[in-house]
């Protein structure tokens, strides 16, 4: 399985006076004979809208994604490697991430991980004019969000309750629902 790691530079929007335009660091699992060039170009065209720099990338290519942490193992370590020594504070995969994936690549890596679904919702967030758009674009990132909620409040698996009282109480996800 072969692998393109490689410090790039993509055309970047004119940012805000005195904003720093994020780093980012690309990463995407391809199918064998699947260009890696086009892949990684529409990726690094959407981060430049979003406002990410581009400062590293790798790719794997293997058949489908891991579904525990989307490359495999020996490409997670490569991928820590080399993310840690990019400067890079976000990770874009080109794929639509499972919550366990994001979360996954979030903890080997300890950064913020975004799917191409979540940079989409993004820019669409950036550009929203109307009120009815920004409630719409809203609404879209909090479906996306919503199974990626669950687990995260494990602290708080039971509130309320105890001796005399009605039972144990609600969960926090039933309470975040409301």
């Amino acid at each position: 399985m072969g692998a393109i790691i490689k410090s790039v530079s993509h055309r970047q929007p004119d940012p805000a006076p005195g904003a720093q335009p994020e780093r980012g660091f690309v990463v995407a699992v391809l199918a064998p004979g699947v260009d890696a060039r086009e892949e990684l170009g529409e990726l690094g065209e959407l981060s430049a809208t979003a406002g990410v720099e581009v400062v590293g990338e790798l790719v794997q290519h293997r058949p489908r994604p891991d579904p525990r942490t989307y490359v495999g193992k020996g490409k997670l370590e490569e991928l820590k490697e080399v993310y840690g020594t990019s400067g890079a504070e976000v990770l874009v995969a080109d794929d639509e991430l499972d919550p366990v994936q994001q979360r996954a690549l979030e903890n080997a890596l300890q950064a913020r991980v975004v799917d191409r679904t979540q940079l989409i919702l993004d820019i669409f967030a950036q550009h929203a004019v109307s009120a009815e758009g920004k409630l719409q674009v809203e609404l879209a990132q909090l479906e996306y969000n919503l199974p990626r909620m669950r687990g995260l409040w494990q602290h708080l698996e039971r509130l309320g309750g105890g001796v005399g009282t009605r039972g144990p109480g609600e969960t926090q996800l039933e309470t975040d629902r409301r």
